[in-house]
């Protein structure tokens, strides 16, 4: 009899992955080749099933390369993995390992990262994530990558822009719409945050919801954890009133990854309802900093495949 799981990981045409809780999408990894790097949207309100991501920012045509959630890095070798405007690509080589469960559903994934004229990748980045669902609807979404370089080292140069990246919908960013952000400080606005470090930076606001014919609001948010595992923790963040949020790993300075050592960096994404919680949140975190680290290991039998497990 075929196993029935609450979380899945479900294949779909056109390189997209739909990860889905009680037969409800949640959030979407998009990997075609259209896009120059891949990403994660919607990530949908616990409540109000709209995304509380967007892509592209509100007010600036020449930002197409926000995507609601995804990877990236202005300065690698010098070369612009930020921007769409350049040759470089990150491109999906592989997926390894798609896992349904009870408790959550994983997937594990390996990114190419190409210069856009050397065909061999300049960088490997394996990412395994995990999606875990609360109470109420909401959920977590666990990042862990993996940056291993082909040659021996390669540098990550200083810039504010790079690794993870989350741009939120208009009707929650301060700017735009009536949400703001707040820090595991407790400070909230660009002004108090931009630059100053912080375990967790959230952002929150109003989500319109059309119902039984009706428009009504509801307050939905993004919590960006930082793990303390990480190079730059807590790390300075890139935080604007635009509905902008990225930890800024290489701020203060470059970061070398090498074949020895490779980088490897975990967030933790958790869509929530209401305004943040300063008390929830510093337990999450607290938490999330105890979770082990996951890997990828080759399963035996007559085919090749692979498995993520804790460690």
């Amino acid at each position: 009899m075929t196993d029935l799981f609450r979380c899945e990981v479900v294949p779909l045409p056109e390189h997209q992955v739909s990860f889905r809780v009680d037969g409800r999408e949640v959030t979407r990894w998009h990997f075609g080749p259209q896009s120059p790097r891949p990403f994660f949207f919607p990530m949908r309100g616990p409540r109000s099933g709209a995304s509380l991501t967007r892509m592209g920012h509100p007010g600036a045509p020449d930002h197409d390369h926000h995507r609601s959630v995804w990877f990236a890095h202005q300065k690698l070798l010098g070369i612009d993995f930020w921007s769409d405007n350049t040759a470089a690509r990150i491109r999906q080589q592989q997926w390894l390992a798609y896992a349904d469960g009870d408790q959550a559903a994983a997937m594990a994934v390996r990114l190419g990262w190409y210069d856009g004229h050397d065909p061999q990748p300049l960088i490997e980045q394996e990412l395994i994530a995990f999606l875990r669902p609360l109470g109420d609807g909401e959920y977590t979404l666990e990042l862990q990558s993996t940056f291993t370089p082909v040659a021996e080292e390669i540098e990550f140069q200083q810039t504010n822009l790079g690794f993870l990246a989350v741009r939120m919908a208009k009707t929650i960013s301060a700017h735009f719409g009536g949400g703001h952000p707040t820090g595991s400080s407790g400070k909230t606005g660009e002004s108090e945050l931009f630059g100053q470090p912080a375990a967790w930076m959230d952002y929150s606001g109003p989500v319109p919801v059309d119902s039984d014919g009706a428009r009504h609001v509801v307050t939905e948010g993004i919590t960006y954890f930082d793990h303390p595992d990480n190079v730059s923790f807590p790390s300075k963040w890139h935080v604007r009133g635009d509905g902008w949020m990225s930890a800024s790993v290489c701020r203060d300075g470059s970061v070398v990854t090498t074949k020895r050592q490779p980088l490897l960096l975990r967030y933790l994404l958790h869509a929530h309802n209401g305004t943040v919680d300063l008390a929830r949140a510093a337990d999450m975190a607290a938490d999330w900093a105890q979770q082990p680290r996951s890997r990828v290991i080759r399963a035996t039998g007559p085919h090749t495949r692979f498995e993520i497990e804790r460690i």
